[in-house]
């Protein structure tokens, strides 16, 4: 039997899986160590440093039996990482990190080690970076999905059918009407929604420094669709650096013609389906109970929306 090893659960993860609703998070967290040591018996791995988190799981670093260093992930089965190893095996290794084994009874992955301490956001020149995130957004949505993926045509139309219920929940009636001219944009390009594999969260701290590659894309939500889709995680990126410009529509605008002629988008779809990440945003807000949208959404939208013809 193997022996649990000893991991100091973080707070932010407790957080995302402990609450009271949240039993199956619970139990998750109660078999966390056991199923690290299960997985580091099944796959000949040794602990080889301190685990780190995100919101949703634990990364443990480790050494492969032949000394490869390697991280050892682990969360919870959701609908929103079931398609991470399609996604991974069908990129192999082109523009994101590559997939060395899974589990699909348990989602455990092991994958190549990246510098976690040289994530692109450390990158101080802005063009630099966003440079670097087109060229992963171009060679990552080059690539056809793999079936059996999510599909942007059902989120585009579960995202339709919300609206008319959510919008009143907003105090502004300036930012509903944003939301439904959002809407409107997605209703124009919903019957053509795409076949490329999207990494759906393409920012700048999910692009680290590796060895094989001087950059990888990590933490991919695997979905297949419009190319457009994907570009508002790298819009909104260190947003900061975009108030700090002085000019936020033009820096939106940089931004956005730098990323459409990396992946070679029409510009008028892409800002469309970069709407419906918009809209897609503020019905996660609403459904959070908040009555009033981001200032960035509203910026970005409005940029978008100044460009379109």
């Amino acid at each position: 039997m193997n022996t649990p090893i000893r991991i100091d659960v973080p707070d932010a993860l407790i957080a995302s899986h402990g609450r009271a609703d949240n039993p199956s998070g619970r139990a998750w967290l109660a078999a966390l160590p056991g199923l690290a040591a299960e997985m580091l018996d099944r796959w000949s791995l040794r602990p080889d440093g301190p685990a780190a988190n995100g919101m949703a799981g634990i990364v443990l670093p480790v050494a492969r039996a032949d000394g490869t260093p390697a991280v050892l992930k682990l969360q919870p089965a959701t609908e929103d990482n079931a398609g991470i190893p399609a996604g991974l095996r069908a990129w192999n290794g082109d523009g994101a990190v590559l997939l060395l084994d899974h589990d699909p009874a348990n989602g455990a992955m092991l994958l190549e080690r990246l510098d976690a301490a040289r994530p692109r956001s450390a990158v101080p020149d802005d063009d630099t970076a966003m440079r670097v995130l087109a060229g992963l957004l171009a060679r990552l949505t080059a690539v056809p999905a793999p079936a059996g993926l999510r599909g942007l045509a059902d989120i585009a139309a579960a995202m339709l059918d919300a609206v008319p219920g959510a919008v009143p929940a907003l105090r502004d009636p300036a930012e509903r009407r944003l939301v439904r001219t959002c809407a409107s944009a997605v209703a124009e390009l919903a019957g053509e929604p795409g076949d490329r594999l999207l990494h759906w969260d393409l920012h700048y701290d999910n692009v680290l420094a590796g060895e094989r590659r001087p950059w990888l894309a990590i933490d991919p939500e695997p979905l297949a669709g419009d190319p457009g889709f994907d570009l508002w995680p790298a819009l909104d990126s260190r947003w900061d650096a975009v108030v700090a410009t002085g000019d936020v529509e033009r820096a939106v605008l940089r931004r956005f013609d730098l990323l459409t002629e990396a992946v070679g988008l029409d510009r008028q779809r892409a800002a469309g389906w970069t709407l419906g990440r918009v809209l897609q945003n503020a019905l996660w807000d609403i459904e959070d109970g908040k009555t009033a949208l981001e200032p960035s959404q509203v910026a970005l939208a409005a940029a978008l929306l100044g460009r379109r013809p």
